[in-house]
């Protein structure tokens, strides 16, 4: 039986102007996501927990935290983009032109907008992309550009499920 490797993400050299990522996992946002976040980070906006409020509201239900919807768009990205990156730079432009609700299903996809070489570190690139979130029925719920810092070929450090030794047979 042959051992394969698993997926070790892109470096550097793998990126190229104009490369379009659609990001592989779609996720269902539950109520018990926005209300965690917002407890989580503070946000005592009631818009985002008190369904009787957020009822009042020209909405009619919850609003999700737009900080979760940037965290989780993020996140879709990593499988694609930032499995082996160094440190995120910024995120600019953020826009939320679309609400985002619970039990909304948000998908992305991010292009690569400019790649370029560290001047300070040369085991690195740095790389820009434009992310769009968007909902089950194509509605954009946001757009970014992050821009980070991504380790060249061979200057990966090892993850430590390479270092796993082989599981030794009994007798």
């Amino acid at each position: 039986m042959a051992v394969k490797d698993a997926w070790s993400g892109r470096v550097f050299e793998d990126f190229e102007v104009g490369d379009i990522y659609p990001h592989p996992l779609g996720r269902t946002v539950l109520a018990v996501d926005n209300s965690w976040f917002t407890l989580l980070t503070q946000n005592i906006n009631p818009i985002h927990f008190d369904r009787v409020y957020a009822e009042q509201t020209e909405f009619k239900q919850p609003l999700v935290d737009s900080t979760f919807t940037l965290a989780l768009v993020t996140g879709q990205s990593t499988f694609d983009l930032s499995f082996n990156v160094m440190a995120n730079l910024g995120w600019d432009e953020v826009r939320l032109p679309n609400p985002l609700f619970e039990g909304d299903t948000v998908y992305s996809r991010s292009e690569v907008l400019e790649k370029r070489e560290s001047k300070s570190r040369p085991n690195v690139g740095i790389v820009t992309v434009q992310t769009t979130g968007f909902k089950q029925d194509g509605t954009i719920v946001i757009e970014f550009k992050r821009t980070f810092m991504v380790y060249k070929r061979g200057h990966v450090p090892p993850h430590a499920r390479t270092r796993v030794p082989e599981a030794k047979k009994s007798d």
